[in-house]
C-alpha cells in the first residue's frame, strides 16, 4: 500500500505564506493525478489543485487560482503545493492525494470518489 505523507502546514497571518510538500512511499502505478484537497470544519473535503501525471498540466479550484501553484518533482517523487496571499478561509485540514487507474479512464482531478491513496492531512489556519 502506498503511503502519502505532508508535511509544511501550520499557522500563519492573512496575506502570507506556506509551502505544502507530499512525499510518497513509492511508485505508483498508472497514476493519472497528483492533487491536494482540503476540508474544513463542517464542510466536505474538496479539490484545490493537481498536477496531470504524464502531461504536467495543473489545475486549480476557482478559490485557489492565481494564488497557490502546484508542483512536482519527478526524481524524487514528491509534490508541492505553494499558498501566497493566504486568507482565513483557506483554514482548513490539506490532504495530498493521488489518483491512479489500473482498470478504468483517469477521472475528473476534483473527484474525491477516485482518489486511491490519501494523505493523513496536515493543518492550515490563517488568522487575521
Amino acid at each position: 500500500q502506498v503511503q502519502l505523507v505532508e508535511s509544511g502546514g501550520g499557522s500563519v497571518q492573512a496575506g502570507g505564506s506556506l509551502r505544502l510538500s507530499c512525499e510518497r512511499s513509492r511508485v505508483i502505478n498508472d497514476l493519472c493525478y497528483m492533487a491536494w484537497f482540503r476540508q474544513a470544519p463542517g464542510k466536505e473535503r474538496e479539490g484545490v489543485a493537481a498536477i496531470g501525471a504524464s502531461s504536467g498540466r495543473t489545475y486549480y479550484s476557482d478559490s485557489v487560482k492565481d494564488r497557490f501553484t502546484i508542483s512536482r518533482d519527478n526524481v524524487k517523487g514528491t509534490w508541492y503545493l505553494q499558498m501566497n496571499s493566504l486568507k482565513p478561509e483557506d483554514t482548513a485540514m490539506y490532504y495530498c492525494a493521488a489518483q491512479s487507474r489500473p482498470y478504468f479512464a483517469c477521472g475528473n482531478w476534483y473527484d474525491r470518489d477516485r482518489i486511491n491513496n490519501w494523505g493523513q492531512g496536515t493543518q492550515v489556519t490563517v488568522s487575521l
